[in-house]
């Protein structure tokens, strides 16, 4: 777990004022003010790089879908295969509720 090295009150309190956020509004207000656009890109980039390898879809079409760069794809694999499971488990929560898109 990477973060764990990092463990501090500063990003406790990050986390904890993401968990206070009731809705994609208030998610866009405080992300806006918190990130640039380019970070908020990659990182839901990365979210679908991660959607479209647990549905199979290849480097090349992802490429082709999102942008991504093949070293990105490579990473995000890499985590869903070997990491905390933090994809699976909000991917797996969006389709429960009807947010994934295929």
């Amino acid at each position: 777990m990477q973060l764990k090295k990092l463990n501090n009150k500063s990003i406790d309190q990050l986390f904890e004022a993401i968990l206070t956020l009731k809705d994609v509004e208030e998610c866009y207000v405080f992300f806006d003010d918190l990130c640039t656009v380019n970070e908020i890109e990659s990182l839901s980039q990365r979210l679908e790089v991660a959607r479209m390898l647990s549905k199979g879809h290849t480097y090349n079409h992802i490429e082709l879908e999102t942008g991504a760069s093949t070293a990105t794809i490579s990473r995000v694999k890499r985590c869903l295969n070997y990491g905390n499971d933090g994809y699976k488990l909000s991917l797996d929560r969006l389709g429960r509720f009807g947010n994934v898109e295929e």
